[in-house]
């Protein structure tokens, strides 16, 4: 891997307005383009909108969706990419050729090439389904990619498999933080009235921001998958309004031994970059660990236990949606 500058974006999108979202997009990476960033990662369906598409119906699913690569937004992303000679990530619903619904994260990068990664353990609508490929690819740039979205993340596996791959970067975009829950100790809604006063006081939702509701729950576990597996990781989240959810933003660029470089809190649309130092790397404790792997103990790891479900009827049933 080549030293690289690299950029994770939060902004609040508009639910079904796609042109809407593409003028954040552009605007942010006209803003990264100037500050020198040679990769730009933006949230989990950022384009669609992603919280309210638990509402709605098989056609309407099909309608907002697009077929990649030859819709507008993938097209919109690639000639974002050559312009600036910048990889671009976003996300949307991606509409397969066989008629299947996808959480899909598109690639893009200025050499025309583009990849997709479809989110393995999607929950959002029973109309979505779910990958069951590791998305990891080489960029022009000179590094190696992996992407997961949003809880891919959680599951401690599907990092490991994607470093196993070769990963240096593991791009994670997500729609998080202010989520309902009926456990206590995991996240919790935020006040929308803090989110509608956040220009006269940026201080009591900033407060939110950094607590258990937002980066007090990342800090718990988002790190760690960058130490355990020698990667840098860029983190890009959604903030404010979600349909009845306030998203806690947060985004922020880890290195290879679990240290945030750099990172954001504010209640509002917001970009943060940082130099990726490709010498921390090599002797990364993650990277030390994964040499240690002892192989003919992990046959466990692939056997069905019975306790395994899927990832929407574990997620709605604990929050009793």
């Amino acid at each position: 891997m080549k030293d690289l500058r690299v950029a994770a974006v939060q902004f609040e999108h508009k639910p079904n307005d796609k042109e809407a979202n593409r003028r954040k997009i552009r605007h942010f990476a006209d803003e990264a383009a100037a500050n020198n960033v040679e990769m730009t990662i933006f949230p989990e369906c950022c384009i669609t909108g992603y919280w309210h598409l638990r509402h709605l119906a098989f056609e309407e699913l099909t309608t907002l969706a697009e077929s990649i690569p030859d819709d507008t937004s993938t097209q919109f992303l690639l000639d974002l990419s050559k312009k600036y000679k910048m990889n671009i990530g976003a996300g949307l619903v991606e509409k397969a050729d066989d008629g299947k619904l996808y959480n899909t994260y598109v690639v893009a990068m200025p050499d025309g090439k583009w990849v997709r990664h479809r989110k393995i353990h999607a929950f959002i609508s029973k109309h979505i389904s779910c990958g069951s490929e590791y998305t990891v690819f080489d960029t022009p740039h000179g590094c190696r990619c992996g992407v997961l979205i949003c809880y891919d993340n959680n599951i401690g596996e599907n990092v490991r498999i994607t470093a196993l791959k070769g990963a240096e970067i593991l791009l994670a975009p997500h729609q998080t933080g202010g989520c309902k829950k009926e456990n206590i100790y995991v996240m919790g809604l935020v006040d929308r009235k803090l989110w509608e006063n956040r220009h006269q006081d940026p201080e009591a939702i900033e407060a939110e921001f950094r607590g258990p509701k937002g980066r007090g729950w990342l800090m718990r576990w988002l790190p760690t998958r960058a130490h355990d597996n020698g990667l840098f990781l860029v983190f890009s989240n959604g903030v404010g309004v979600d349909d009845d959810e306030i998203r806690t933003g947060n985004a922020m660029i880890i290195d290879p031994y679990g240290r945030i470089i750099k990172e954001t809190w504010k209640a509002d649309d917001d970009m943060v970059a940082a130099d990726l130092d490709a010498s921390l790397l090599e002797h990364s404790t993650g990277r030390r660990w994964i040499k240690t792997r002892r192989p003919d103990l992990y046959e466990p790891l692939t056997v069905p236990t019975g306790m395994e479900r899927d990832t929407r009827s574990v997620r709605f049933d604990e929050e009793g949606i």
